[in-house]
């Protein structure tokens, strides 16, 4: 294939800058594009946090016209991705970069949103002009810079922009970018866009819904999400137009970092295992329940879950069932943060179950890593789910996850079949107490009389291709196609 220039605009990316799953896909997908032999460049903001990297400094001010004849100035400061050439671009605007959060702080998102990814995407288009290098597709990323497409369409359409395709990957519906009390013409978009069949949403602003409309391709972060939010009950009051745009809307999984998550050489492990020798695993899950004060038990499955304590992730199930689930006579580790109900419940279950329980509310990278080594079996009952990572870390890990089959969820983990043994992990349906034990049993059971079975299935989770390799060859595909279509408007 054609070897292509692709702007990759984003408002986190791993490891300068990051909230979650969008970060993780920013900062590892460009470097497999890059492999694949297309120049790829990336654009972010300047975040305060991303200043105590190694950069250097342009010495030309950017220029960034929007709304109300304003233009505001940025410094721009140039760094590459780890491990990689890949250059990423820091859009620099002190008054609305240099803060201590992202979106908010502890008082709530920060009121000027609005204008400060306005900055960042119309910004993103005026570093091209400076650097006199025009993209043939430009890869945008959920709602802060759902704009760039807009921005395509029209202010940039007679100029060298304009012939670049759009990709708008959704990596959660649930946020939209909607403003309520803001005028439209702080964007610097033209008002004509503000329509029902662009940024304008019940007299308010949407930005994904602008981008969704405006984009030359769609995609979600996997096959059964895109379908999903196509549905009244996920679609989060856009389904109606990703079903109008169904055609234009593709699923592709995220992929993980092979390197940082892999059981031979986990740099937070002190025993390594593969597929091959499991031997170190058994040790994992002794070297678990010694740090954690668990028993040392190895005629107990252990249960975990490395989560956000919230409701998306089904918490509030797990706090219903959780009681009857340790009558199977399991030990059952969690770690996560979250909302104040969920922390304080799980937090007094380690009096309760001493030896039996752990729950570290708490942040711990490479207690996350250990907890997915040493554990059996390993917890995922979300409402919803775009992608999902910790389920491919477990699978990754040899730890089988049981999981309710939605988005990512479904398409990532096979379920076990009493039949013949195949499978990866165990799935539900229906998300309330009663089904959550039921698939916990039946999990604890084999894992108890079908070790056959379960040993086998560890091998096969682990012999899955987790890596980015896929997901980048698939976007690969995408931008052709987006470019070939753009070609032909």
């Amino acid at each position: 294939m054609k070897h292509l220039k692709i702007l990759f605009v984003s408002s986190e990316v791993r490891p300068f800058a990051m909230t979650g799953g969008l970060g993780d896909v920013s900062g590892s997908l460009p470097r497999f594009l890059q492999m694949r032999g297309h120049d790829v460049r990336i654009v972010m903001p300047g975040y305060s946090i991303t200043q105590s990297w190694k950069y250097r400094k342009t010495d030309v001010p950017l220029g960034v016209p929007l709304g109300h004849g304003d233009e505001r100035w940025c410094g721009v400061r140039i760094s590459s991705l780890p491990g990689s050439d890949v250059p990423i671009f820091f859009l620099e605007h002190d008054s609305l970069y240099g803060r201590s959060g992202l979106y908010g702080d502890s008082s709530g998102e920060f009121g000027d949103n609005l204008l400060r990814f306005s900055l960042l995407s119309r910004g993103s288009l005026q570093l091209c002009h400076y650097l006199g290098w025009y993209p043939d597709v430009v890869h945008v990323n959920d709602w802060q810079t759902a704009m760039v497409p807009g921005f395509l369409n029209s202010v940039e359409a007679h100029s060298p922009l304009g012939r670049a395709a759009s990709l708008l990957t959704i990596h959660n519906l649930g946020y939209q970018g909607r403003f309520w009390s803001d005028p439209f013409d702080i964007t610097g978009l033209p008002w004509d866009l503000f329509t029902h069949l662009g940024f304008e949403y019940f007299n308010g602003i949407n930005l994904l819904k602008g981008g969704i409309y405006h984009s030359t391709l769609i995609n979600t972060v996997s096959n059964t999400y895109a379908h999903e939010i196509q549905t009244p009950e996920m679609g989060e009051g856009l389904d109606g137009i990703l079903r109008e745009r169904g055609a234009s809307l593709y699923g592709i999984l995220n992929g993980i970092d092979t390197n940082e998550w892999d059981p031979a050489t986990d740099r937070y492990l002190e025993n390594h295992f593969n597929a091959d020798d499991l031997r170190g695993k058994s040790a994992a899950k002794r070297s678990l329940q010694m740090e954690l004060g668990l028993e040392l038990r190895d005629d107990v499955p252990i249960i975990s879950m490395v989560t956000r304590l919230a409701w998306q992730k089904g918490i509030d199930v797990v706090a219903g069932a959780i009681r009857r689930i340790m009558e199977l006579d399991v030990q059952f580790v969690l770690v996560g943060t979250g909302e104040g109900w969920a922390e304080h419940f799980f937090g007094s279950l380690n009096s309760e179950y001493p030896g039996r329980i752990r729950c570290v509310i708490d942040f711990n990278t490479g207690l996350s890593h250990r907890v997915e080594a040493g554990s059996d079996l390993f917890l995922m009952p979300s409402r919803y789910e775009p992608c999902g990572l910790n389920q491919i870390y477990s699978l990754r890990y040899g730890t089988l996850p049981i999981v309710r089959a939605t988005g990512g969820l479904a398409d990532t983990v096979q379920n076990y079949d009493e039949e013949n043994g195949s499978g990866t992990g165990f799935k539900f349906y229906d998300l309330n107490e009663g089904s959550l034990f039921d698939v916990t049993a039946w999990a604890v059971n084999t894992w108890r009389h079908r070790p056959d079975h379960f040993r086998a299935m560890i091998k096969r989770a682990m012999s899955g291709d987790y890596s980015w390799d896929k997901a980048a060859a698939q976007y690969e595909e995408l931008y052709h196609r987006a470019v070939w279509i753009r070609a032909r408007q």
